[in-house]
């Protein structure tokens, strides 16, 4: 199960590893907390189309079907509100009845109905920081953390309300973004005379005072990068096809990169780290 702020997030973190499980035959659900009704137009080929502008979150459905229907992913909506991100100092209030202002245990419950139905092994969620700080990455990781323990605590969540107990084994956050990729990336596409979209990347990271996370589970999935990048293409709202997500040639990404990265949060079975599979110690249990 791999929980999410938005529609398009599950095409931008871990795409290709699930895609991966799911040509082997794992039973892969996508939850998506919100509709990303509040989200900018972020493709400039689609900016000021008036039916978009006003149907925006039918629009994001609908890329999200498409999206899900390429990784071969089931995918259910938690049902709450896209919070939008604040922008200006100060920041201003969140709108009232966003997804980011909701009661962290009573959200969790929400999560909870879909492990307890589900049933998964494994969950893929944010970081504490979100990954980056949106408040619905923030509030994301939270209500995953909440339920990863709750779906098995019948007296916050009784079984008459919320379904039969259930523990997921694992927990995981995506760091798929991370700085060992960014720079090998960059440092790739210079070596053969070529431009690199991540200067300002790099630039930011070292002027942010940030900890680096530690990367425990490399997954190797290079050979579902075009579906990852198809997946996302399919969101076409968020992403521009010739904007910078895809100016890294692929042949350069799997020859440098070839893996998604995790960082185990929690594990209720044991493994040796590091991993190279999402399943690692469950499998060899089964």
């Amino acid at each position: 199960m791999a929980v999410h702020a938005h529609p398009d997030d599950e095409s931008s973190k871990g795409a290709a590893t699930m895609a991966k499980y799911v040509s082997e035959g794992v039973d892969v659900l996508v939850v998506t907390c919100t509709g990303g009704e509040r989200g900018s137009i972020l493709n400039p080929k689609l900016q000021g189309d008036a039916y978009i502008e006003e149907n925006i979150h039918e629009v994001r459905r609908k890329e999200m079907d498409e999206a899900r229907e390429i990784l071969g992913v089931g995918q259910e909506w938690l049902g709450f509100v896209d919070s939008g991100l604040p922008e200006g100092d100060p920041l201003p209030p969140l709108p009232e009845g966003c997804f980011a202002l909701e009661d962290v245990d009573k959200a969790a419950g929400e999560l909870v109905r879909k492990i307890r139905s589900f049933r998964p092994q494994v969950i893929t969620t944010y970081d504490e920081n979100g990954g980056y700080p949106h408040p619905d990455h923030i509030m994301t990781h939270k209500i995953t953390m909440v339920a990863f323990e709750g779906a098995a605590d019948t007296e916050k969540y009784p079984e008459a309300e919320y379904g039969t107990a259930y523990q997921p084994l694992k927990v995981y956050y995506n760091q798929g973004f991370n700085r060992p990729r960014t720079e090998a990336l960059h440092n790739a596409l210079l070596e053969r005379g070529l431009e690199s979209p991540y200067h300002d990347w790099l630039k930011r990271w070292s002027e942010f005072e940030r900890k680096e996370r530690t990367l425990t589970t490399h997954v190797p999935c290079a050979d579902f990068f075009e579906i990852r990048d198809k997946a996302l293409i399919a969101h076409a709202t968020q992403i521009d096809p010739d904007g910078g997500w895809f100016r890294v040639p692929m042949e350069i990404q799997k020859e440098v990169w070839p893996t998604e990265e995790y960082e185990l949060a929690k594990s209720l079975v044991e493994t040796s780290l590091p991993e190279d599979d999402l399943f690692a110690g469950i499998r060899d249990n089964a």
